[in-house]
Order: structure tokens, then sequence, then C-alpha cells
């Protein structure tokens, strides 16, 4: 008989059981749904609601079980619903009738969602602890090739050319704002929603305070019906997640593209590559493109979860099961991605001599030639013209900007002079950019010193 089953007078279909069941995916949240249970039953003891010795029965049967399960000793069962219907029926098995006192002055639904604020709590902190590793590798792969300089694009046509310090640290700010996104979403996850009971709070003289400081809760939630309805923080896990996903896609595709033999900018490490079972001689980026694809993943149950939301009455409604396998799916393929990711970027060897060809084969240093004209008072627009006409010719005769003569250059300006070649030379292209957040050394050098600040 099912612990609720006193109202029914047959049991439920199969596939009902079946149908409904959570604990397939739930049984994940069984650390955080004891370590609930004994902030709940010690508070039950303190306030004098239960016997103090019943509750410290309670506290050990719950200890044998937490013990059962981390040594693959417990098995659970669909029959049973979800964890905490489990644990609490292996519970009453273990100590007798007295594990029914555990339920006293609450439900599964504030259980519930005070399980998976506590999950998602434990989670976000690793979350960051990652984001951060990954911010300290991408700190040292800038200070380290802190001289190369590659072309930037737009359009993915080149455009000008950056260091690649400038590069790995424009996604160091990237994976910065994450890590505040989350630490902000954090806030909202760190709410107990226990002592909220069904929807409308509980009769027993409950110390909600307790509780949270036993669980370490911040903040409480102030009604009832907020707290077993509110999904929001998930949901602002999962926006926050998805966007980290896109940052890590975005890079994930320029990896792809740099690794190419059209390009040869970087190669990844063997052991972040896979090989193909026909074509001997491949090496595929085949991390960088599941990262890429998984954030489609993650992306769909933000969406998922939003519309399961968007039409749910007050308070609690089944619908809200399915709030479960998203958010663990997301969690464990966030982490996973970042944890490989880190790895990937510190092994990756940069292909110096490919990109000094490439940035002097170009001309990515046509728009500081159209400045020098500028310096000499010609309107921009009128230089922009003269230095249109130059790059066509160089196309017309298969040259580059620094392949074309003193006097080729006064065909197009009487403005030209040798101090010219200077101009287009990549290195001082880049360093003339020495504004606060351009790609200049002395600015790149500084935001790496602020970077390391933030790390601590």
């Amino acid at each position: 008989m099912k612990l609720w089953g006193g109202r029914f007078t047959k049991s439920t279909h199969k596939l009902v059981d079946e149908f409904t069941a959570s604990v397939l995916f739930d049984q994940k949240l069984w650390n955080e749904d004891i370590k609930g249970s004994i902030a709940h039953v010690t508070m039950l003891g303190k306030q004098g609601i239960i016997p103090q010795a019943d509750a410290e029965t309670i506290k050990n049967g719950l200890l044998v079980i937490r013990e059962r399960i981390e040594n693959d000793e417990f098995t659970f069962s669909v029959t049973d619903e979800d964890v905490h219907m489990n644990i609490e029926k292996a519970l009453i098995e273990e100590i007798g009738p007295v594990g029914g006192k555990l339920h006293t002055g609450r439900s599964r639904n504030d259980q519930v969602s005070t399980d998976m604020h506590l999950f998602l709590c434990s989670r976000i902190k690793e979350i960051v602890e990652l984001l951060k590793g990954l911010q300290q590798v991408l700190v040292q792969k800038a200070e380290t090739n802190i001289d190369i300089v590659i072309p930037g694009y737009t359009h993915l046509q080149r455009a000008q050319p950056i260091l690649f310090a400038h590069h790995m640290m424009a996604y160091f700010w990237m994976f910065q704002r994450d890590v505040e996104r989350f630490e902000d979403a954090y806030k909202r996850a760190d709410i107990l929603p226990l002592g909220a009971g069904a929807m409308a709070g509980t009769t027993f003289p409950i110390d909600r305070q307790f509780v949270a400081d036993q669980l370490g809760f911040t903040n409480i939630y102030e009604n009832s019906l907020d707290a077993v309805s509110d999904r929001d923080y998930i949901l602002e896990f999962l926006s926050a997640a998805s966007i980290t996903m896109m940052h890590l896609s975005r890079f994930c595709e320029e990896l792809i593209l740099w690794s190419s033999t059209e390009f040869q900018f970087i190669e990844l490490d063997d052991a972040f590559c896979t090989g193909s079972s026909i074509m001997p001689q491949k090496k595929n980026p085949d991390v960088a493109e599941l990262v890429r694809g998984k954030t489609g993943r993650v992306y769909g149950h933000l969406m998922s979860l939003l519309t399961i939301m968007k039409s749910l009455p007050l308070a609690y409604n089944k619908d809200l099961q399915e709030d479960k396998e998203g958010m663990f799916d997301v969690v464990e393929t966030l982490k996973m991605s970042l944890t490989l990711f880190a790895p990937m970027i510190e092994t990756m060897k940069v292909n110096e001599d490919v990109l000094k060809k490439t940035v002097n084969q170009d001309f990515a240093n046509a728009t500081d030639l159209a400045d020098y004209l500028v310096r000499k008072h010609l309107p921009f627009r009128d230089a922009h013209e003269v230095i249109g006409k130059i790059v066509l010719h160089c196309i017309q005769n298969k040259k580059f900007l620094p392949d074309l003569t003193i006097e080729e250059y006064k065909e197009f300006s009487d403005l030209f002079d040798k101090d010219v070649y200077q101009v287009i030379d990549p290195i001082n292209v880049v360093n003339a950019r020495n504004v606060l957040g351009g790609t200049a050394k002395p600015q790149v050098l500084q935001a790496i010193e602020k970077a390391k600040i933030l790390l601590g």
C-alpha cells in the first residue's frame, strides 16, 4: 500500500505508476533529501512537536539509509514513486512506525522544492569554480603568447590584426559575465521553501529559521504559495547555463575553423580529438564539435521549462515534476563541457609561423593606411577611397600592401612617404590601438593583470 493510500479503494494502474513515477531521475536528490529530512526532524524535536527521543531515532535511521545508498546497498523502486517516498518507506522499515513521524509538518511539495534548492546551490558553486579554472587557463595562454599577432575578423573576413592574447581575453570577459550571472542566480536558489507545507503552511509550531540555519540557507520564502510553485531559480540557472554554452559554442566554432587545414592557426592536442573509421589521415575536433552541438540541448531544456511554467495556476501541479530531468541534464552537460574545455585550451598549440605569414599576406592593415593619410589632413572619406583603389590595384597585380614600392604609392597620393611601411607593419598596427580595451600590448597586459586580481 502506498503511504498516501488511505483515501483510495483500489490500487493505481501499473502504467499509471510507471507514468507518474519520478524516482528514475529524482533519486539524484537522495543526499539533499536526507540532509533536508535531518534538519527537519531535528527542528521537530527541538520544538517539542515530536519527542526528542523519536527525533534522534529518526535521525539515526536516516544516517543508516544514507550509508546504504553510499555503499550501493539501496534499491529505488518505481512503486514508491519518488526519492522521498522511497527513503521514507525504507526508514519505516528500518526503525518501525516512529519513522512515520518524519513527515510531520511538511509536504512532498515543500520537501522536493527544498531538495532542488539544495541541489542547485551546490552545483552552481561547482560550475563557478570550473568557469574560474577555465578563466585561469585563458589568462595563462594569453600571457604565454603575448607577442603573437593573428588576423581579426568581421563577417568571417579578415578585418584588422590583433594580439592572440587579446582574442583569448575576450573569452575571459565573457566567462566573467557568466560567473557573475551564476553568482546572482545563486541568490534566488539560496532560499528555504521548507515549512510552506503543501501550499498554505502548517498548523505545527515549526521554526523555519532554525531549519534555514541548519541547511545553510540565507533567506526563507515569504509566501507559502510562492515557495512550492516557484521555479524561477531553475529558469535563471538554465538561462545562465544557456548563455555560458553559447560562449563555449562560439569558442568551439573558432577552434574548429582555426584547426582546419584551411587555417592551420592552431593544433588541438590528440587527447581531445578523434580519428575516422575509414580515412586514416583525419584528426577531428570532436570535443569542440560536441560542445557546440550540446548547446542546442541546453537551450531546449530552458525552453521546455519556460513552456511548462507559462500556464500553471498556483500552487503545486504535477507538471512541475518535469522540472528536474532538464535541470539535471544541464548540470551534467555544462560541468562536463567546462571540465574538458580547460585542458583542451591549455594543451592547444598556437602555430606562430603560420600566423606570422598570414598577417603579412592580407589587407588587414588597410584601415591604418587610411588613418596615415588622415593624419596628413586628407578627409577620411577621401582617404578611404584612395586606399580602396590601392587594395584593388594589389588584388589585380597579386600583391599585398608591403609589396608596393613608394613610387606605386605615390601614384595614388603624393602624401605617401617611406614611413608608410612602418605604419602597415602588423605589430605596429596592433600597438597603435593603445586605448582602454584595445589590442595594443600594454592594454592587453593591463587586462591580464586585472583578470588575475579578479581570480584572486
